[in-house]
């Protein structure tokens, strides 16, 4: 048909200089020759600029017809564009470049941009901050589209020189690659569905009977602490030997109290059969381990809660319910000191929490006390929380013993001449003198 295209009707008819008749000499021969063959060569760069944006846009045209996609990485079968190797010149493949460049490109279709919006949840683009993140972030897609589409076409349509020159000229960033180490090509959702379903077969955390455990934890141990001595300063000083005493009778005696409530509650729930509904007999043992692994959290919880309110008895900027310690000043031996000593004061102190941390550390698993086996629950203390612990506490009494080192030092200074043999010297120095009634008065 007349509206066919083909090369003939794509290439416009070459017109050519037409020649002049007159003498001239062989110099002006020669620069008209060389003007000629200039002009010649930027209408045939014009041409071949031509030819290719026009292939492109042909291209284009038919794919945006058949509604599919761009042609980022592909072009029309029926279409073949042929590299322009023979562009081997810097300033020709800059100047074919920049023609390139200043072409318009198919925008980013809108319903790509609706499909990535539709794969965000509702809650993370609510708020206005949120809403110009957004727009951000679509801006960001538009311009990395943009840029790849215009690399793909200059690509497609020009051949790069083998220039050393150009890659000092040509400021281009890299193309924007996938973070490496993740997988994008399954998501997250079937993963989720699977080890919900294998969470809720093994650890049984939607069993009735674990949120049983959970209500009788809670209530027993909701306000309660193994040992408290918040109310220590009230009473007055203690000494050193009763605080210790003090500390373990409170702990085995919170240990008896939790053990004949919580734990007998426990044991009472598992002698019901109601306790074992849908278990398995192949699934007993991964219930009973459930089961003692919550026991353990509970427990666990409940010392570290213990620890760390008594910690905070001895906070140095929080004196208000500072324990008081009964220290003695003693001098013996021409020697004066403390006692109990500041070392035996800071031992007392710590041995609180090893206390805490050996009470309640005897609870036998429910299959041991079903079947009459020994095994234990375990409820130690983590160690990170002991250690915690006593390096705290050594540096507030560190904090706290400044005051009574202080008048330690008060004391020496002023009457250690009197205990250390420097007043009898003294004395024995001015009888040996033997000095008159005057001298003496």
């Amino acid at each position: 048909t007349s509206n066919k295209r083909t090369l003939r009707t794509l290439f416009r008819p070459a017109a050519l200089p037409s020649p002049v008749i007159s003498e001239t000499s062989p110099s002006q021969k020669k620069l008209l020759a060389y003007h000629r063959d200039k002009e010649q060569q930027e209408i045939i760069n014009q041409l071949l600029i031509d030819r290719a944006l026009e292939v492109y846009y042909i291209t284009m045209e038919e794919t945006e017809e058949r509604g599919a996609a761009p042609p980022i990485t592909e072009l029309h079968s029926t279409v073949v564009i042929r590299p322009l190797k023979f562009l081997s010149f810097q300033a020709d493949y800059l100047f074919l470049k920049k023609c390139v460049q200043r072409n318009p490109m198919i925008p980013i279709q809108q319903q790509w941009l609706r499909s990535m919006l539709a794969m965000v949840p509702q809650s993370l683009m609510e708020g206005r901050e949120r809403e110009l993140l957004t727009e951000e972030l679509l801006k960001e897609v538009v311009r990395d589209y943009e840029t790849s589409v215009q690399r793909c076409v200059l690509r497609r349509v020009l051949v790069k020189p083998d220039i050393k020159e150009l890659d000092a000229l040509e400021e281009e960033a890299p193309l924007p690659s996938l973070p490496l180490g993740l997988d994008f090509s399954s998501t997250w959702h079937d993963n989720y569905i699977k080890a919900k379903m294998r969470i809720a077969s093994t650890l049984y955390i939607f069993h009735p009977t674990m949120k049983t455990l959970l209500d009788f934890g809670y209530t027993a141990f909701f306000n309660f602490l193994v040992v408290d001595f918040s109310g220590s300063r009230l009473k007055g000083p203690v000494d050193c030997r009763s605080f210790k005493t003090e500390a373990s009778l409170r702990c085995s005696k919170a240990e008896d109290e939790i053990m004949g409530t919580w734990y007998q509650r426990v044991f009472g729930l598992f002698t019901q059969s109601e306790a074992l509904d849908g278990v398995k007999l192949d699934q007993l043992e991964s219930f009973c381990n459930c089961v003692a692994v919550l026991l353990s959290n509970q427990v666990k919880e409940l010392l570290q809660r213990t620890t760390e309110v008594f910690v905070k008895l001895f906070d140095p900027e929080d004196r208000s319910r500072l324990p008081l310690f009964k220290m003695d000043l003693t001098f013996d031996e021409n020697r004066m000191e403390f006692y109990p000593s500041l070392e035996d004061l800071e031992e007392a102190i710590l041995f609180v929490v090893d206390c805490i941390g050996q009470t309640l550390q005897n609870i036998q698993t429910v299959r041991a006390c079903l079947t009459g086996g020994t095994a234990t629950v375990d409820t130690e203390l983590p160690a990170h929380i002991a250690q915690w612990a006593k390096s705290t506490l050594k540096k507030s009494i560190r904090d706290n013993l400044e005051g009574p080192k202080e008048h330690f030092k008060g004391y020496v200074e002023s009457y250690g001449w009197l205990v250390d043999g420097t007043a009898e010297e003294r004395i024995n120095r001015f009888l040996a003198e033997q000095p008159s009634f005057d001298e003496c008065t």
